[in-house]
Protein backbone atom coordinates (compact mmCIF):
# COMPACT_ATOMS: atom_id res chain seq x y z
CA UNK A 1 0.00 0.00 0.00
CA UNK A 2 1.26 3.49 -0.82
CA UNK A 3 2.24 5.25 2.42
CA UNK A 4 0.28 8.33 1.37
CA UNK A 5 -2.94 6.30 1.41
CA UNK A 6 -2.64 5.01 4.97
CA UNK A 7 -5.77 4.19 6.89
CA UNK A 8 -6.36 5.89 10.25
CA UNK A 9 -4.08 4.56 12.98
CA UNK A 10 -5.46 2.16 15.55
CA UNK A 11 -5.32 3.34 19.17
CA UNK A 12 -2.48 0.92 19.95
CA UNK A 13 -0.16 2.02 17.11
CA UNK A 14 3.43 2.19 18.43
CA UNK A 15 5.04 5.49 19.34
CA UNK A 16 6.92 6.99 16.40
CA UNK A 17 10.51 8.12 16.58
CA UNK A 18 9.64 11.30 14.68
CA UNK A 19 6.81 13.18 13.02
CA UNK A 20 7.45 15.67 10.23
CA UNK A 21 4.78 18.35 9.76
CA UNK A 22 4.72 19.67 6.19
CA UNK A 23 5.64 18.10 2.84
CA UNK A 24 7.27 20.99 1.05
CA UNK A 25 10.96 21.24 0.22
CA UNK A 26 12.05 21.18 3.86
CA UNK A 27 9.71 18.40 4.94
CA UNK A 28 10.60 16.08 2.06
CA UNK A 29 14.32 16.67 2.60
CA UNK A 30 13.97 15.90 6.30
CA UNK A 31 11.98 12.74 5.54
CA UNK A 32 14.61 11.58 3.04
CA UNK A 33 17.40 11.89 5.62
CA UNK A 34 15.30 10.37 8.41
CA UNK A 35 14.58 7.40 6.15
CA UNK A 36 18.29 7.08 5.33
CA UNK A 37 18.98 6.77 9.04
CA UNK A 38 16.24 4.19 9.57
CA UNK A 39 14.18 6.48 11.80
CA UNK A 40 10.51 5.46 11.98
CA UNK A 41 8.42 8.49 11.08
CA UNK A 42 5.49 9.91 9.14
CA UNK A 43 5.11 13.16 7.22
CA UNK A 44 1.81 14.95 7.82
CA UNK A 45 0.74 17.23 4.97
CA UNK A 46 -2.26 19.57 5.07
CA UNK A 47 -2.60 19.64 1.27
CA UNK A 48 -4.66 17.06 -0.60
CA UNK A 49 -1.81 16.47 -3.05
CA UNK A 50 1.95 16.82 -3.34
CA UNK A 51 3.59 20.15 -4.06
CA UNK A 52 3.77 22.12 -0.84
CA UNK A 53 3.22 25.85 -1.32
CA UNK A 54 4.21 25.59 -4.99
CA UNK A 55 0.80 24.21 -5.95
CA UNK A 56 -0.78 27.47 -4.75
CA UNK A 57 1.42 29.88 -6.74
CA UNK A 58 -0.25 32.04 -9.34
CA UNK A 59 -0.83 30.34 -12.67
CA UNK A 60 1.22 32.83 -14.71
CA UNK A 61 4.40 32.09 -12.74
CA UNK A 62 6.48 29.94 -15.08
CA UNK A 63 9.60 27.99 -14.26
CA UNK A 64 11.52 30.66 -16.17
CA UNK A 65 10.21 33.26 -13.69
CA UNK A 66 11.17 31.58 -10.41
CA UNK A 67 14.49 32.24 -8.74
CA UNK A 68 15.27 28.57 -8.80
CA UNK A 69 14.15 25.34 -7.22
CA UNK A 70 16.84 23.61 -5.21
CA UNK A 71 17.54 19.94 -5.75
CA UNK A 72 15.89 17.65 -3.26
CA UNK A 73 18.44 15.22 -1.76
CA UNK A 74 19.44 12.54 -4.23
CA UNK A 75 17.64 14.07 -7.21
CA UNK A 76 17.82 16.90 -9.73
CA UNK A 77 15.22 19.66 -9.67
CA UNK A 78 13.47 20.76 -12.88
CA UNK A 79 15.05 23.75 -14.61
CA UNK A 80 13.59 26.83 -16.26
CA UNK A 81 10.90 26.51 -18.88
CA UNK A 82 7.68 28.26 -19.87
CA UNK A 83 5.58 25.64 -18.07
CA UNK A 84 3.70 26.77 -14.97
CA UNK A 85 5.65 26.37 -11.74
CA UNK A 86 2.47 25.34 -9.90
CA UNK A 87 2.38 22.24 -12.14
CA UNK A 88 6.06 21.40 -12.67
CA UNK A 89 7.19 21.54 -9.03
CA UNK A 90 4.23 19.58 -7.61
CA UNK A 91 4.87 16.90 -10.24
CA UNK A 92 8.52 16.83 -9.16
CA UNK A 93 7.56 16.53 -5.48
CA UNK A 94 5.03 13.79 -6.20
CA UNK A 95 7.57 11.77 -8.17
CA UNK A 96 10.11 12.28 -5.39
CA UNK A 97 7.74 10.98 -2.72
CA UNK A 98 7.08 7.90 -4.82
CA UNK A 99 10.70 7.22 -5.82
CA UNK A 100 11.92 7.38 -2.24
CA UNK A 101 8.87 5.76 -0.62
CA UNK A 102 8.42 8.65 1.77
CA UNK A 103 5.70 8.02 4.39
CA UNK A 104 3.49 11.02 3.61
CA UNK A 105 -0.04 11.06 5.02
CA UNK A 106 -2.51 13.59 3.59
CA UNK A 107 -4.58 15.55 3.98
CA UNK A 108 -3.86 16.11 7.67
CA UNK A 109 -4.35 19.52 9.27
CA UNK A 110 -2.35 19.66 12.49
CA UNK A 111 -4.13 21.78 15.04
CA UNK A 112 -1.72 21.60 17.97
CA UNK A 113 1.25 19.78 19.43
CA UNK A 114 1.30 19.02 23.16
CA UNK A 115 3.94 17.62 25.47
CA UNK A 116 2.88 14.67 27.59
CA UNK A 117 5.74 13.41 29.69
CA UNK A 118 8.54 12.18 27.45
CA UNK A 119 6.38 12.26 24.33
CA UNK A 120 4.99 14.86 21.95
CA UNK A 121 1.37 14.48 20.89
CA UNK A 122 0.47 15.75 17.43
CA UNK A 123 -3.25 16.41 17.14
CA UNK A 124 -5.46 16.81 14.09
CA UNK A 125 -9.26 16.63 13.95
CA UNK A 126 -10.17 13.12 15.10
CA UNK A 127 -6.63 11.74 15.11
CA UNK A 128 -3.39 11.91 17.09
CA UNK A 129 0.21 10.74 16.74
CA UNK A 130 2.59 10.12 19.65
CA UNK A 131 6.24 10.75 18.88
CA UNK A 132 9.60 11.12 20.55
CA UNK A 133 10.72 13.99 18.29
CA UNK A 134 9.18 16.47 15.89
CA UNK A 135 10.42 18.15 12.70
CA UNK A 136 8.34 21.21 11.89
CA UNK A 137 8.42 22.14 8.20
CA UNK A 138 5.27 24.21 7.79
CA UNK A 139 6.88 27.17 6.05
CA UNK A 140 5.06 30.48 5.72
CA UNK A 141 2.59 30.27 2.81
CA UNK A 142 -0.47 29.84 5.03
CA UNK A 143 0.39 33.02 6.96
CA UNK A 144 0.30 35.91 4.45
CA UNK A 145 1.11 39.18 6.15
CA UNK A 146 -0.76 42.44 5.54
CA UNK A 147 0.49 45.38 7.63
CA UNK A 148 -2.00 47.68 9.29
CA UNK A 149 -2.36 51.23 8.01
CA UNK A 150 -4.90 53.80 9.18
CA UNK A 151 -8.04 53.60 7.08
CA UNK A 152 -7.33 50.15 5.66
CA UNK A 153 -10.89 49.01 6.38
CA UNK A 154 -12.37 52.04 4.61
CA UNK A 155 -10.90 51.24 1.18
CA UNK A 156 -13.73 50.78 -1.33
CA UNK A 157 -11.68 48.88 -3.90
CA UNK A 158 -10.23 45.38 -3.92
CA UNK A 159 -7.39 44.28 -1.64
CA UNK A 160 -5.45 41.10 -2.49
CA UNK A 161 -2.35 39.55 -0.99
CA UNK A 162 0.22 38.16 -3.43
CA UNK A 163 -0.59 34.67 -2.09
CA UNK A 164 -3.97 35.00 -3.78
CA UNK A 165 -2.89 36.93 -6.88
CA UNK A 166 -5.51 36.20 -9.59
CA UNK A 167 -3.42 37.20 -12.62
CA UNK A 168 -2.86 40.45 -14.50
CA UNK A 169 -6.01 40.20 -16.61
CA UNK A 170 -8.10 40.37 -13.47
CA UNK A 171 -6.91 43.97 -12.99
CA UNK A 172 -7.03 45.15 -16.61
CA UNK A 173 -8.23 48.74 -16.86
CA UNK A 174 -7.80 49.45 -13.13
CA UNK A 175 -5.09 51.38 -11.32
CA UNK A 176 -3.26 48.99 -9.01
CA UNK A 177 -1.16 49.95 -6.02
CA UNK A 178 1.56 47.33 -5.36
CA UNK A 179 2.95 47.42 -1.82
CA UNK A 180 6.20 45.65 -0.97
CA UNK A 181 9.92 45.76 -1.69
CA UNK A 182 10.71 42.12 -2.47
CA UNK A 183 11.12 39.98 -5.56
CA UNK A 184 7.40 39.15 -5.69
CA UNK A 185 6.50 42.83 -6.02
CA UNK A 186 8.97 43.21 -8.90
CA UNK A 187 7.56 40.17 -10.69
CA UNK A 188 3.96 41.24 -10.24
CA UNK A 189 4.68 44.75 -11.46
CA UNK A 190 6.33 43.18 -14.49
CA UNK A 191 3.06 41.43 -15.32
CA UNK A 192 0.69 44.24 -14.40
CA UNK A 193 2.30 47.32 -15.94
CA UNK A 194 1.79 46.27 -19.59
CA UNK A 195 -1.97 45.78 -19.08
CA UNK A 196 -2.99 48.34 -16.47
CA UNK A 197 -1.84 51.37 -14.51
CA UNK A 198 0.42 50.69 -11.52
CA UNK A 199 1.89 52.52 -8.55
CA UNK A 200 4.68 51.00 -6.47
CA UNK A 201 5.36 51.88 -2.83
CA UNK A 202 7.95 50.44 -0.43
CA UNK A 203 9.10 51.22 3.10
CA UNK A 204 12.72 51.55 1.98
CA UNK A 205 14.31 52.39 -1.37
CA UNK A 206 14.93 49.17 -3.33
CA UNK A 207 18.49 47.91 -3.75
CA UNK A 208 19.12 46.77 -7.31
CA UNK A 209 21.81 44.30 -8.33
CA UNK A 210 23.19 43.07 -11.64
CA UNK A 211 23.69 39.46 -10.52
CA UNK A 212 23.72 37.28 -7.44
CA UNK A 213 26.32 38.30 -4.89
CA UNK A 214 27.28 35.18 -2.93
CA UNK A 215 29.01 37.23 -0.26
CA UNK A 216 25.93 39.40 0.28
CA UNK A 217 23.75 36.30 0.35
CA UNK A 218 25.87 34.72 3.07
CA UNK A 219 25.80 37.94 5.07
CA UNK A 220 22.00 38.04 4.82
CA UNK A 221 21.60 34.44 5.99
CA UNK A 222 24.07 35.04 8.81
CA UNK A 223 22.07 38.07 9.97
CA UNK A 224 18.88 35.99 10.07
CA UNK A 225 20.69 33.20 11.94
CA UNK A 226 21.84 35.74 14.52
CA UNK A 227 18.24 36.86 15.02
CA UNK A 228 16.90 33.36 15.69
CA UNK A 229 19.86 32.63 17.96
CA UNK A 230 18.73 35.58 20.07
CA UNK A 231 15.08 34.46 19.97
CA UNK A 232 13.93 37.32 17.74
CA UNK A 233 11.30 36.78 15.04
CA UNK A 234 13.17 35.83 11.84
CA UNK A 235 13.56 38.36 9.03
CA UNK A 236 13.41 37.40 5.37
CA UNK A 237 16.61 36.00 3.86
CA UNK A 238 15.83 37.19 0.34
CA UNK A 239 14.67 40.67 1.28
CA UNK A 240 18.21 41.94 1.88
CA UNK A 241 20.06 40.38 -1.04
CA UNK A 242 18.89 42.92 -3.62
CA UNK A 243 16.53 42.96 -6.60
CA UNK A 244 17.16 42.37 -10.28
CA UNK A 245 15.09 42.97 -13.42
CA UNK A 246 14.81 40.08 -15.85
CA UNK A 247 14.23 40.43 -19.60
CA UNK A 248 10.48 39.90 -19.21
CA UNK A 249 10.29 42.91 -16.89
CA UNK A 250 12.00 45.41 -19.18
CA UNK A 251 8.71 46.58 -20.71
CA UNK A 252 7.36 47.35 -17.24
CA UNK A 253 10.54 49.29 -16.51
CA UNK A 254 10.11 51.29 -19.73
CA UNK A 255 6.58 52.16 -18.59
CA UNK A 256 7.91 53.50 -15.29
CA UNK A 257 6.54 50.70 -13.09
CA UNK A 258 9.68 50.68 -10.96
CA UNK A 259 9.63 54.38 -10.13
CA UNK A 260 9.13 53.63 -6.48
CA UNK A 261 7.26 55.91 -4.06
CA UNK A 262 7.71 56.00 -0.26
CA UNK A 263 4.98 54.56 1.95
CA UNK A 264 1.75 56.48 2.26
CA UNK A 265 0.40 57.66 5.60
CA UNK A 266 -3.15 56.37 5.37
CA UNK A 267 -5.65 54.59 3.15
CA UNK A 268 -8.89 56.26 2.11
CA UNK A 269 -11.95 54.96 0.30
CA UNK A 270 -10.70 55.89 -3.17
CA UNK A 271 -6.93 55.71 -2.74
CA UNK A 272 -3.99 56.53 -0.50
CA UNK A 273 -2.70 59.74 1.04
CA UNK A 274 0.83 60.67 2.03
CA UNK A 275 1.70 62.60 5.18
CA UNK A 276 2.41 65.70 3.07
CA UNK A 277 -1.22 65.67 1.88
CA UNK A 278 -0.59 64.25 -1.60
CA UNK A 279 -3.36 61.85 -2.73
CA UNK A 280 -3.25 59.08 -5.33
CA UNK A 281 -6.47 57.42 -6.51
CA UNK A 282 -6.23 53.63 -6.90
CA UNK A 283 -8.79 50.92 -7.65
CA UNK A 284 -7.00 47.96 -6.08
CA UNK A 285 -4.21 47.27 -3.59
CA UNK A 286 -1.94 44.28 -4.09
CA UNK A 287 -0.06 43.47 -0.90
CA UNK A 288 3.29 41.86 -1.76
CA UNK A 289 4.28 42.16 1.87
CA UNK A 290 5.52 38.69 2.62
CA UNK A 291 4.58 36.01 5.11
CA UNK A 292 5.08 35.00 8.71
CA UNK A 293 6.13 31.55 9.97
CA UNK A 294 3.21 29.13 10.34
CA UNK A 295 3.97 27.90 13.85
CA UNK A 296 0.80 28.62 15.83
CA UNK A 297 0.20 24.88 16.29
CA UNK A 298 3.40 24.75 18.35
CA UNK A 299 2.13 27.31 20.89
CA UNK A 300 1.34 24.71 23.60
CA UNK A 301 5.05 23.83 23.70
CA UNK A 302 5.96 27.37 24.77
CA UNK A 303 8.94 27.57 22.41
CA UNK A 304 8.93 31.34 21.96
CA UNK A 305 11.43 33.49 23.77
CA UNK A 306 10.45 36.77 25.48
CA UNK A 307 11.68 38.50 22.29
CA UNK A 308 8.85 36.87 20.30
CA UNK A 309 10.71 34.34 18.16
CA UNK A 310 11.73 30.71 18.57
CA UNK A 311 15.38 30.59 19.55
CA UNK A 312 17.41 27.90 17.76
CA UNK A 313 20.68 26.31 18.82
CA UNK A 314 23.49 27.57 16.54
CA UNK A 315 25.64 25.09 14.61
CA UNK A 316 29.29 26.06 14.30
CA UNK A 317 30.31 26.68 10.71
CA UNK A 318 26.81 26.19 9.31
CA UNK A 319 24.58 29.26 9.43
CA UNK A 320 21.69 27.35 7.81
CA UNK A 321 22.06 24.42 10.18
CA UNK A 322 20.29 25.94 13.19
CA UNK A 323 17.20 23.75 13.58
CA UNK A 324 16.97 22.65 17.23
CA UNK A 325 14.61 24.61 19.48
CA UNK A 326 16.44 25.93 22.53
CA UNK A 327 13.44 25.41 24.81
CA UNK A 328 12.75 21.83 23.70
CA UNK A 329 15.48 19.91 21.85
CA UNK A 330 12.92 17.31 20.77
CA UNK A 331 11.67 19.89 18.27
CA UNK A 332 13.46 20.74 15.02
CA UNK A 333 12.40 23.65 12.81
CA UNK A 334 13.36 23.51 9.14
CA UNK A 335 12.53 26.19 6.62
CA UNK A 336 12.47 28.63 9.54
CA UNK A 337 14.75 31.63 9.86
CA UNK A 338 18.11 31.06 8.15
CA UNK A 339 16.85 27.98 6.29
CA UNK A 340 13.78 29.72 4.81
CA UNK A 341 14.79 29.17 1.18
CA UNK A 342 14.72 26.14 -1.09
CA UNK A 343 18.49 25.65 -0.76
CA UNK A 344 18.48 26.28 2.98
CA UNK A 345 15.48 24.02 3.53
CA UNK A 346 17.20 21.00 2.02
CA UNK A 347 20.37 21.62 4.04
CA UNK A 348 18.34 22.07 7.21
CA UNK A 349 16.54 18.81 6.53
CA UNK A 350 19.85 16.97 6.76
CA UNK A 351 20.80 18.77 9.95
CA UNK A 352 17.41 18.10 11.55
CA UNK A 353 17.64 14.38 10.79
CA UNK A 354 21.13 14.30 12.29
CA UNK A 355 19.90 16.07 15.44
CA UNK A 356 16.96 13.66 15.75
CA UNK A 357 19.24 10.66 15.29
CA UNK A 358 21.66 11.88 17.95
CA UNK A 359 18.89 12.62 20.40
CA UNK A 360 17.27 9.22 19.95
CA UNK A 361 20.58 7.44 20.25
CA UNK A 362 21.96 9.21 23.28
CA UNK A 363 19.12 10.57 25.39
CA UNK A 364 17.30 8.71 28.10
CA UNK A 365 13.53 9.31 28.05
CA UNK A 366 13.76 11.72 30.97
CA UNK A 367 16.38 13.74 29.08
CA UNK A 368 14.10 14.41 26.09
CA UNK A 369 12.25 17.27 27.74
CA UNK A 370 13.77 20.68 28.23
Amino acid sequence: MDARQRTPQPPDEPVLDSVVIGAGQAGLAASYFLRQRGIDHVVLDANPQAGGAWQHRWASLSMADVHGVADLPGSTAPTGSQRAANVVVPDYFEDYERWHHLPVVRPVRVERVDSEGDLLVVRSPGRTWHTRTLVNATGTWTRPFVPYYPGIASFAGEQVHAAHYPGAEHFRGRRVLVVGGGASAVQLLGELAPVTGTLWVTRRPPVWRDGFDAEAGLAAVTAVEERVRRGLPPASVVSVTGLALRPQEQEAARLGAYDRQPMFGRIEAEGVRWVDGRFEPVDAILWATGFRPAVDHLAPLDLRSPAGGIALVPVAGNVQGATTAVRDPRVQLVGYGPSASTVGASRAGRQAALAVSRLLASAQPSDLTA
